[in-house]
């Protein structure tokens, strides 16, 4: 075989040196590592193309019968140009409609006319999550749900970012908190805790899709929500772009933005002594039509689920497996490293088998995800992408004896 290396310049000695008749072509064949056949095609082609034979010869086939007729590209390659958006499968469509005299090739051949001409870039794959759908739950008595959210952030007179965390009842509309935190884990952990302490712990906690209360993780976890979840508090998320879904909290916020903050207080202190009086006025003074002109705190009553100081591990039953989550955030499953959440560090989780044969992992009621057949990646569940879940819808305006769950 050629050398890799000057593969022209060692032709062009193999031709000069079987010229020269110093060697036959059995010794030259064997000095340059190359069959004799090789030698005698060489010397082949010299005496036809003269030294231009050492160049590279393309491998291409001369013919090629299932070659993409030259028409039937241009015309793709046109419509791609005016429609720039559109797929192999849309312009194969679209030309098989438009131009029925056209031959045209399959999806994947028409994406690598277009690729190779600059006008398709390949795509990684990633493995898609699967929807986590969790029906909202019934709201008929105080602490049956609780809405958080932090209401958009506002500077105030001096140029301090203010980002107000909001938490009401969704039964009696009692504001529980309206305080200025950073919206971080750390941040909504201490008010969170402070009113579980004073009111008592609620049924469900309803909350937006992002941090600190939710995350594209296993079942959308952060470490917030997940303890949470191990004090017995169900997680309602709304879908992305549907405020409406936690209607009575949006309500209030449009109350708050029109008594407190138009404009901003002159400081961090004093648009916090706003919010203060607005919460006593919410709650104590303001008449509300949804309640039937009551106030919050003439319905709102203390939670009779008291909280624990410290939160107990979850359990499983026997049909489950249980593995605590490493420092990593995976499970040893099968003998492999198996990635659950970062947010479950420290946790246990209940793996148990499902009838199609596959392993679902979840924790504290909630599903994380499912283990492949080959015992080596978890498929997460996730919170649903806008338009993917079921229409979720919030009531506003009934009085309380009609608030129901959806």
């Amino acid at each position: 075989m050629w050398k890799a290396l000057g593969v022209e310049e060692e032709k062009l000695r193999f031709i000069a040196l079987r010229l020269s008749g110093e060697a036959t072509m059995t010794e030259l064949c064997e000095g340059f590592g190359i069959s004799r056949q090789a030698g005698h095609e060489l010397m082949a082609r010299h005496s036809v193309e003269g030294l231009s034979c050492v160049r590279p010869r393309s491998r291409a086939r001369l013919t090629q019968t299932g070659r993409t007729p030259e028409e039937t590209v241009l015309a793709l390659v046109a419509l791609r140009i005016e429609r720039p958006f559109w797929g192999p499968k849309k312009l194969l469509a679209y030309l098989a409609r438009a131009r029925s005299d056209l031959a045209l090739p399959g999806p994947s051949t028409a994406g690598a006319i277009l690729k190779a001409r600059g006008l398709a870039k390949g795509r990684k794959r990633r493995r898609s999550a699967l929807p986590l759908s969790r029906p909202f739950g019934p709201v008929t008595a105080p602490n049956d749900l609780w809405c958080i959210d932090f209401k958009g952030w506002i500077r105030t007179a001096d140029g301090t970012r203010c980002d107000p965390l909001t938490v009401t009842d969704a039964h009696s509309r009692y504001l529980l908190a309206c305080q200025i935190v950073p919206p971080t884990h750390e941040g909504v952990f201490e008010v969170t805790q402070r009113l579980f302490r004073m009111f008592g712990l609620p049924r469900a906690m309803r909350s937006d899709n992002g941090p600190p209360f939710a995350s594209t993780a296993a079942g959308g976890l952060t470490r917030l929500s997940a303890h949470w979840l191990k004090l017995g508090i169900a997680l309602e998320r709304i879908e992305p772009g549907c405020p409406q879904q936690n209607g009575r909290h949006e309500r209030m916020h449009g109350t708050l933005k029109a008594e407190t903050v138009m404009p901003p207080a002159r400081t961090p202190e004093a648009q916090q002594r706003r919010f203060d009086r607005f919460l006593h006025d919410f709650n104590h003074i303001r008449p509300h039509e949804a309640l039937g002109q009551l106030t919050p705190a003439s319905i709102y009553q203390r939670s009779t689920r008291a909280w624990p100081p410290q939160p107990p591990e979850p359990t499983y039953g026997d049909d489950h497996a249980v593995r605590r989550v490493r420092t990593n955030g995976c499970i040893k499953w099968g003998g492999q490293l198996v990635f659950v959440t970062e947010a479950l560090i420290g946790e246990p989780v209940g793996v148990a088998e499902t009838d199609a044969g596959q392993f679902i992992v979840r924790f504290a009621g909630m599903d994380l995800g499912l283990i492949d057949r080959a015992g080596t990646t978890m498929r997460r569940f996730t919170s649903p992408r806008p338009g993917r879940g079921e229409d979720q819808q919030e009531q506003t305006r009934k009085t309380v004896t009609h608030v129901t769950g959806p």
